[in-house]
């Protein structure tokens, strides 16, 4: 067995562990504080034709004034299941549906609101958590079949502490990230 299928691919771990950090910053840019953004929809996905489809290939998103973003949806089969997984999703709007139409009226941040979006966010957060340990898990597995196939006890103690490394680096941007984004909701 050759050196090269003794050693772990570092790189794809960072990758995937950047890719839940990615996420995580998309999914907090769907967190608007009190101002309107088709962005709030990004994370909502609906069960529309047997797959998880965006809000966005469903309907034509628009904000036309500051605090009301419209969603005129393009099939009248879908309206319902739209306005469903807008109600189900956690944002904390109420959805109006007139006819083909859905309107998303964005409230006033009060306190019980800022502290709903800081929950929100922390479960975001912790989502990517989740994510970033399942590739460190990975990358553990991949160690341990090395060791199986001949890796040398050295190096599975160096690769396992690199993965580790990879691992720690990301938890502290996420929880980095989501402290910037409760101190942005708290903003009065």
């Amino acid at each position: 067995m050759s050196h090269d299928e003794l050693s772990i691919d570092l790189d794809a771990i960072q990758r995937r562990m950047d890719g839940a950090l990615h996420a995580l910053r998309t999914e907090f840019g769907s967190l608007r504080t009190g101002r309107a953004s088709a962005s709030i929809l990004e994370p909502i996905h609906v069960d529309a034709y047997g797959q998880m489809t965006p809000i966005n290939q469903l309907g034509t998103v628009n904000v036309p004034e500051p605090r009301m973003v419209v969603i005129n949806v393009w099939d009248k089969a879908m309206v319902q299941k739209v306005e469903r997984a807008i109600r189900d999703s956690g944002i904390g709007i109420n959805p109006v549906v007139d006819g083909p139409l859905i309107r998303l009226p964005i409230p006033e941040l009060n306190e019980e609101r800022r502290a709903q979006l800081s929950k929100v966010a922390a479960h975001y957060a912790e989502t990517a958590r989740v994510a970033i340990r399942n590739v460190r898990r990975d990358g553990m597995d991949q160690i341990k079949k090395a060791k199986a196939a001949g890796m040398a006890e050295d190096d599975q103690k160096m690769w396992s502490e690199e993965v580790q490394d990879l691992t720690d680096k990301a938890i502290a941007n996420v929880d980095r990230t989501l402290e910037l984004k409760q101190q942005e909701i708290m903003q009065v």
